[in-house]
């Protein structure tokens, strides 16, 4: 089996435009066998009450609970064309939001008996003004939220994994997402704030710690390759110790390109396929 995990379409606000349909069809060109359609989950109702960041941020992050019905249909056409060539899975890449959990697990339990395939990532956090910022969407939003991340970065980083850890720690319900969504988003801007490159000693006891968990309660990791791509970023999720340390703990690891568009599909598989 050859596996893209991690995707999205063409209702992406975010996105390139680039049609599911061209998607699929180049991944069928790279020999993939399954392909999981991963759309961004609409963010949790009273979200942007509480968020403190650029106004853009949540305008463009995800889609609409009037759209769902459009995404699943547009999956369902979109199988149905190829599915002598090529598996499709539909599911969401749901964002945990610290303080919205009963209405993600309403949300999971509502649309979830319809999907097959959920990431639970982290792409916001609570700043020190208790508002809520993202952590991926510019250097300057997450410097907002985060004013003190140049002098003490680690401070940033364990904030980020503590979330990630409560996330994977709290009931979602019966479908809540089984992989868990780039592990080290927090360092999509490390070459921007010249962040550590290297963890500090409670870092890596909250990082096996999630990992742990991870292996626990049978949920796999998204080896995701965006990062790689990135302009202040220049690394895949979780980087290469992150990744040797899963593997010795016995995490299952799903490749997922994080794809927005059509050249994206498959990206660095080869390097994922040196990790396997």
């Amino acid at each position: 089996m050859k596996i893209e995990g991690h995707s999205h379409t063409e209702l992406c606000p975010h996105g390139s435009g680039d049609r599911l349909e061209d998607m699929v069809k180049k991944a069928i060109q790279m020999g993939f066998t399954d392909y999981c359609v991963t759309e961004h989950a609409p963010l949790p109702n009273g979200f942007v009450a509480e968020f403190g960041g650029v106004e853009d941020d949540w305008q463009t992050a995800s889609l609409t609970y009037e759209q769902v019905e459009s995404y699943f249909n547009l999956v369902d056409q979109v199988r149905a064309k190829y599915q002598d060539q090529i598996k499709l899975h539909v599911g969401f890449e749901v964002d945990y939001v610290d303080g919205f959990e009963a209405e993600i697990r309403q949300f999971l339990d509502t649309y979830g008996p319809r999907t097959d395939q959920n990431i639970l990532s982290v792409h916001y956090l609570r700043g020190a003004d208790g508002l809520i910022y993202g952590v991926d969407y510019s250097p300057e939003e997450l410097q907002m939220g985060f004013t003190d991340l140049e002098d003490q970065p680690h401070a940033f980083y364990q904030r980020y994994l503590r979330v990630i850890k409560q996330a994977i720690s709290t009931d979602l319900g019966v479908y809540q997402p089984q992989r868990l969504g780039h592990l080290t988003l927090m360092r999509k801007y490390q070459d921007y704030f010249a962040l550590p490159q290297d963890y500090n000693e409670q870092e890596w006891r909250l990082i096996k710690n999630i990992l742990i968990l991870l292996k626990d309660q049978g949920r796999q990791l998204d080896f995701n390759l965006a990062g790689m791509y990135k302009e202040y970023c220049n690394d895949f999720y979780p980087g290469t110790r992150i990744t040797k340390l899963a593997k010795e703990l016995g995490v299952s690891m799903v490749y997922g390109s994080d794809a927005h568009s059509i050249k994206e599909v498959g990206h660095g598989y080869h390097l994922y396929e040196a990790f396997k």
